[in-house]
């Protein structure tokens, strides 16, 4: 293994804490992502007296880790990659003896490369979480994918999923029996992703009252697919330059096609109507300088940012992959187009941008529909209530 932090308490808090059962939470790398930031955000709001937790990170960890609120819960990098495969097993198991889990909750393709090192460590719960795919896997039919998949299902105790289109997908491809899958949407903090406050927050970050902002904040990775918004941003710009004249575009992120998407700016033209913020560690804040929010993504499982813009009172503008439609109801909290949908994505920039009314009508509804669906409350309970129903711990 090639890393540990410990962020374990002293000894004689540590000792009655022991008493309360561990869940190992495995992931490919505790960065900057959706996964990754739900990860957090259950640990720091699930009651301190109901689980105790670690996180397994298969590759590696980063400052991410520091959004751990608890004092109580390992982070451990397992190197992978660095190591022949082999090795990772043998000291997956050997970790997962130490720790005597009652639960390992590995997540998505890399975190399936736990449940035999579980099985073998005595773990007898095992739950394997599905929250999307990647650019190579769009429609999760990858044959290589979809092997690996078939192939560890019998050792899944149960599935978790964020959406209906992954329930739908385990159950019709990969064959799972729906009494094994639980789905559970991402919550969202609605406290700290909050409507702007008569300006204050515009003015801080420097949004222009004269200024429109449309806005995007993710990885900047082929999945999420930066480049079809700044293409549909300079049509737009091209169907009507009147009326977007004073529209601007922000994208926040950070990642391998930065310079692709800079490039692209370039050739458009448009610099001059396009912050690139990289990546920003205030988020919330950031969504409150928006007016709409703009989701390009290939593909998604459900998206904690759409679910940060519905809180934060923005409408949306998405496209029809994933979970996206489980989430942005159409005329109502937002807008859909298909993947790579340039042209359409960008005519309807130009109806966000000259109807204010719209923006207004659809933020409000996008707050309501978060306040009321997605609450942070209701992810904890329902994965407590998991938890305890695997463990036989009702009523606890």
């Amino acid at each position: 293994m090639s890393d540990v932090i410990s962020k374990l308490p002293v000894e004689g808090v540590y000792a009655r804490q022991a008493e309360l059962p561990l869940i190992v939470h495995v992931i490919h790398e505790l960065g900057v992502g959706g996964l990754e930031n739900g990860l957090v955000n259950l640990i720091n709001e699930m009651p301190r007296d109901r689980y105790r937790h670690a996180i397994v990170c298969m590759t590696r960890y980063t400052e991410f880790r520091d959004r751990i609120q608890r004092d109580d819960v390992d982070i451990i990098a397992m190197g992978r990659g660095t190591v022949p495969l082999w090795r990772t097993y043998l000291d997956l198991a050997r970790l997962f003896r130490r720790l005597a889990p009652a639960i390992v909750h590995s997540r998505n393709l890399s975190g399936l490369d736990a449940l035999i090192p579980a099985i073998v460590a005595g773990v007898k719960v095992r739950v394997h979480g599905e929250h999307g795919r990647d650019v190579d896997d769009l429609d999760g039919h990858n044959p290589r994918y979809l092997r690996l998949r078939r192939l560890f299902r019998p050792f899944v105790k149960h599935y978790s999923v964020v959406s209906q289109d992954l329930r739908k997908y385990l159950g019709d491809t990969i064959a799972v029996p729906p009494d094994k899958v639980t789905q559970i949407y991402n919550g969202v903090d609605t406290t700290l992703f909050r409507p702007a406050d008569s300006g204050a927050d515009a003015a801080r970050l420097g949004r222009l009252d004269d200024k429109i902002v449309f806005g995007a904040v993710g990885r900047l990775q082929p999945v999420k697919d930066q480049i079809t918004l700044v293409k549909a941003f300079a049509e737009a710009r091209r169907l009507n330059p009147e009326g977007m004249r004073s529209a601007h575009l922000v994208i926040v992120g950070d990642g391998p096609c930065r310079a692709a998407i800079e490039a692209e700016i370039a050739r458009s033209g448009i610099g001059d109507y396009v912050s690139m913020l990289g990546e920003r560690n205030d988020i919330a804040e950031v969504l409150r300088t928006f007016h709409v929010f703009v989701l390009p993504s290939l593909v998604e499982g459900i998206s904690n940012t759409i679910l940060e813009a519905m809180a934060t009172g923005l409408p949306v503008l998405a496209t029809r992959v994933g979970g996206n439609p489980e989430l942005v109801i159409e005329n109502e909290t937002g807008q859909l187009v298909n993947p790579g949908d340039w042209q359409r994505m960008a005519s309807w920039l130009v109806t966000f941008m000259s109807d204010a009314r719209l923006r207004e009508r659809q933020g409000l509804a996008a707050r309501q529909r978060a306040e009321e669906m997605f609450s942070m409350n209701a992810m904890v309970h329902a994965y407590t209530a998991l938890y305890d129903q695997l463990l036989g711990r009702m009523g606890k």
